[in-house]
This record gives structure tokens, C-alpha cells and sequence, in this order.
């Protein structure tokens, strides 16, 4: 009996550690051509790009795009093509922003 369970604490610690959240997510930092930075993570099961942009988390919804993924929400813009990457933030103009 005591076998059994040995067994199915092992089992249980294999599914907890072959399912590391590390190995399914993304962090990126960005600088922008107007001087603002901020950060954006995407996780392997979620569709939506996290920001952390002026000291605010800001969850952005996958939009339609033509080319490249497009995210928006809470004012925010995020284009990501394979020529770069263009934030529009609040009222301010489209700006170009690359990785750091």
C-alpha cells in the first residue's frame, strides 16, 4: 500500500514539474522611437498581450489584422509585424518601438 502511494507522489510531482509555467510564456521589453518603454508578456494559452506600460498593467484583446497580431484595449495599441513593432497610447501619436 505504501508503494502505491510512493507511486502516485511521484507521478503527481512529474505532471507538476513538466508543467513549468516558464517554458510557456514570453516576456519582451520594448523602447520606442518617442522614449516611452514598456514591457509585454504572452502566455502559450492565453490570446491576450499583458502590458506593463506607465506603471499600470493593461491586458490587451487579439484584434483582426491584416499582417502581423494587433492588440488593443484600455486605450492602448500594440502592432507587432516582422518588420517591428508600432505602440499608440492613449491620445498620443503612433510611434515605433523595437526590442531591448
Amino acid at each position: 500500500m505504501k508503494r502505491c502511494h510512493v507511486l502516485v507522489i511521484l507521478a503527481a510531482a512529474c505532471l507538476v514539474i513538466g508543467a513549468s509555467p516558464a517554458s510557456a510564456q514570453t516576456f519582451q521589453s520594448y523602447l520606442c522611437a518617442d522614449g516611452s518603454q514598456f514591457g509585454a508578456g504572452f502566455f502559450q494559452y492565453d490570446s491576450r498581450a499583458h502590458l506593463q506600460i506607465d506603471g499600470k498593467a493593461v491586458t490587451l484583446t487579439r484584434r483582426l489584422a491584416v499582417s502581423g497580431k494587433r492588440y488593443s484595449g484600455g486605450g492602448v495599441t500594440l502592432t507587432l509585424t516582422k518588420a517591428g513593432a508600432t505602440l499608440k497610447h492613449r491620445k498620443r501619436p503612433t510611434t515605433a518601438c523595437s526590442l531591448i
